[in-house]
């Protein structure tokens, strides 16, 4: 129990670390960050439930106000920007990256997380924030899905990362990959 609630707050640390990291805003209000490589990777490394809590730590403490977000943004008002649907997003994305990792037949750790972040950290993720990019800025879908476009080379980059991670923790000391059994 101690040991699960290290993790998650190990992970949530990880987010708000990645969130240092230069931001870089689109025209559509949306910043680019590191931070959904933390997502990914809490998935990947900690499993579903686990990568979940993580992230959802990580939002309870930028909606209570701290400056965790890229750019030093944090506090309830973050959720009435056109990231809300990318925030909301998080913690499903997580669990689904680590539920893929859990249940994916053994292969290489690398094709299973990038399988893993790409499904989960883009694709479930894109589900979430298009909508919500489209209701914050009073857009239809497909004018939100052309303001998502840009971010899809910089998260297909993240995925490969944390493919690449996991696959350098798995090399190291395997069981560090929790998601993993056996």
């Amino acid at each position: 129990m101690e040991r699960n609630i290290a993790y998650v707050a190990l992970f949530a640390a990880l987010i708000v670390v990645l969130g240092l990291l230069p931001k870089f805003n689109l025209l559509s209000g949306v910043p680019i960050t590191a931070q959904s490589l933390g997502v990914m990777l809490c998935g990947v490394v900690l499993g579903a439930k686990r990568g979940a809590l993580a992230v959802l730590l990580f939002l309870l403490l930028v909606a209570i106000g701290l400056p965790f977000l890229a750019g030093g943004r944090g506090g309830i008002g973050v959720f009435a920007t056109p990231s809300v649907g990318f925030l909301i997003g998080w913690p499903v994305a997580a669990f689904v990256t680590g539920l893929i990792m859990q249940r994916s037949a053994p292969a290489s750790i690398l094709w299973r997380a990038l399988v893993a972040s790409v499904i989960g950290g883009i694709v479930v993720l894109y589900a979430f924030g298009i909508p919500g990019m489209a209701l914050m800025l009073e857009k239809d879908l497909i004018t939100a899905a052309g303001f998502a476009m840009p971010f899809v080379p910089g998260d297909i980059i993240k995925a490969v990362a944390a493919g690449a991670i996991a696959q350098g923790l798995y090399g190291m000391r395997p069981r560090a990959l929790i998601s993993v059994k056996g």
